[in-house]
């Protein structure tokens, strides 16, 4: 009687155990008005661990294109806090202006929702602060999501740079941009943040400038001065905003140039390490490696390509790496973290104190 009370016990507790493990993680997106979500909206279809439950906006045209996207069980609202209570989410997805990261983060901290959002972090380095902290003390995970660090050319790059393969880095030219958000083709709402000065944080220097701060402050930890300036150069559009900058981030042993850019012909995003033994160049869809050459020609400046290993299924993307360290309580680490993305946005901040003043500025020790 025992073992057959004890084999039933077992049998319960195991089909308990596999139901937990088998449930999905639901999700809800809190924002349409950043164009990444739609990218993001279509992950989410594809993942099958992910259970979207709600979408929060008060576009009523975005709305009525997400409506046609999802599926139908999914239910809508205008009031995130609304959607918060009601539906009581596992984590949101928020994809809105920056400026409105914290008071998000706040409401979700309130009610124990993990938090994963599209860089960069926050406006300011005084909110991504403010974010970390509520974060922490709620114990709730915080991700901030860059498409870049899914790359296989990316984990391969930082993994060969970590073992030192180029010997201690001593520049960084980090380069990310496109044409323009008018001249891309983005919605008008993602538009009417971008351009403004306060949601955003600043224009190109925000939008882009985040991806070299990011790779450094990973590769290379934080730096020691702040030096930068930017230009309006499309002046026939009387943007609030900047469209192009330089940023040079000051080490003891090393320098990081970033060249965040609303003004490239193209699409441009990449990050260039060099060392004393070479260099590696690390693109959307490859790596390149340069070893040091003691001539004068060099055939291939760019270096040749480098293979790549396959990257594992819970870092194929920012949702599968969020979910990842939801269901198995992992720690979010690399470039996705909070702790890092509060220094994003500091050396954010300290460009544009020194844009103001025309001066490095100091970046204080964390």
């Amino acid at each position: 009687m025992k073992e057959l009370l004890s084999l039933v016990l077992f049998s319960s507790l195991g089909a308990s155990v596999g139901f937990a493990q088998a449930a999905k993680t639901r999700l809800a997106v809190v924002g349409l008005d950043h164009d990444h979500v739609w990218g993001l909206l279509e992950t989410l279809a594809k993942t099958p661990q992910a259970e979207l439950v709600a979408i929060a906006d008060p576009h009523p045209e975005l709305v009525a294109k997400a409506k046609a996207k999802v599926p139908a069980s999914v239910k809508f609202f205008s009031d995130y806090v609304e959607m918060l209570d009601q539906v009581k989410p596992d984590a949101v997805i928020v994809t809105t202006a920056n400026h409105r990261h914290l008071e998000i983060l706040r409401a979700c901290a309130q009610r124990h929702v993990h938090f994963f959002t599209e860089k960069p972090m926050a406006a300011t380095g005084a909110d991504a602060r403010e974010m970390a902290r509520l974060a922490r003390e709620a114990n709730i995970k915080l991700m901030v999501n860059y498409w870049n660090a899914w790359a296989p050319a990316t984990q391969e790059a930082y993994a060969r740079l970590k073992a030192g393969e180029l010997g201690p880095i001593q520049k960084m030219i980090i380069e990310f941009g496109h044409e323009g958000p008018k001249e891309i083709g983005v919605s008008k709402e993602f538009a009417d943040w971008l351009y403004d000065p306060e949601k955003n944080g600043a224009g190109a220097l925000m939008d882009f400038a985040c991806y070299g701060a990011d790779w450094a402050l990973w590769v290379k930890g934080r730096p020691q001065r702040v030096y930068a300036y930017a230009l309006k150069l499309k002046t026939a559009q009387h943007n609030n905003v900047e469209d192009d900058a330089v940023v040079l981030l000051e080490y003891p042993d090393a320098a990081a140039i970033l060249l965040p850019s609303w003004d490239w012909p193209y699409g441009k995003g990449q990050a260039e390490f060099f060392g004393p033994k070479g260099s590696f160049l690390v693109l959307g869809d490859g790596l390149l490696f340069q070893p040091a050459h003691q001539g004068t020609t060099v055939k291939n400046p760019n270096g040749t390509p480098v293979s790549t290993q396959p990257v594992p299924a819970e870092k194929e993307n920012g949702v599968a790496y969020f979910l990842h360290c939801l269901r198995d309580d992992q720690p979010i680490e690399g470039p996705a973290t909070a702790e890092l993305n509060v220094g994003v946005n500091e050396i954010i901040d300290a460009a544009k104190g020194s844009i103001r003043t025309g001066c490095a500025v100091e970046l204080p020790a964390e």
